[in-house]
């Protein structure tokens, strides 16, 4: 039994690091109808900046927890930024084009954002430095330890803010109306383009924040 809800434990925190990528998958998808076949190197380049930062500031005296949190930051900006910039250059140019052609873009996006990551970090795991207590819980038999507690809270809180996002407010009314109708939404006011931006933004952050949690948990970060 002590096995089975360590089972449960670990399979909860997996999944949600699983849950945040797929948020990221089908907001685009929902959205323009076109599956992001580059979110995974997003997720990448947000757990291999996470390493960078936290390996330069290393020996700071920085606290782990604040140096995990400044990781964290600079690794949802950069993200954004990434997925900002696919969607305006490779994904907007397409959008009224046949649907084969963005589908093939995003394929080549994945492939040059992977052969990018190996020039620049080099194609070899990296060991994620421990930056948070490692001694585990104990629940009276299964154990948790502090950082699958962190990523079942951040996932909890994000769900609970993205449905809060897309449900009481503009941007989350004004994306449900462009995923309906993109056109009927711009005549009433909709800024299609915008209201897309944002959206990849949004995945972004759930990408680098999955990113990072995977890298914190597993202690590796590879391409």
């Amino acid at each position: 039994m002590e096995t089975f809800f360590q089972q449960i434990i670990n399979g909860l925190v997996l999944g949600s690091m699983y849950a945040l990528v797929a948020l990221g998958y089908t907001m685009v998808y929902g959205i323009i109808n076109l599956i992001n076949f580059a979110h995974g190197e997003v997720l990448m380049v947000g757990a291999l900046v996470s390493w960078t930062f936290v390996t330069v500031f290393a020996d700071s005296g920085m606290p782990g927890w604040l140096l995990m949190l400044l990781s964290l930051l600079i690794a949802i900006v950069v993200c954004a930024a990434l997925n900002f910039t696919i969607e305006k250059l490779a994904y907007r140019p397409l959008r009224s084009a046949p649907r084969l052609a963005p589908l093939i873009t995003a394929m080549g996006m994945s492939l040059l954002l992977q052969t990018l990551a190996m020039i620049v970090w080099k194609p070899n795991p990296k060991p994620f430095p421990i930056l948070l207590p490692s001694e585990p819980i104990n629940l009276g038999g299964p154990v948790i330890s502090i950082v699958q507690i962190l990523i079942l809270g951040f996932t909890v809180v994000m769900l609970a803010a993205l449905l809060w996002l897309v449900h009481r407010t503009k941007l989350g009314r004004a994306m449900r109306a462009t995923a309906e109708n993109p056109r009927v939404a711009a005549l009433m006011g909709v800024r299609p383009d915008m209201v897309i931006s944002a959206t990849f933004i949004i995945g972004a952050a759930l990408a680098a924040v999955a990113g990072v949690m995977w890298a914190a948990n597993y202690g590796t970060v590879q391409h």
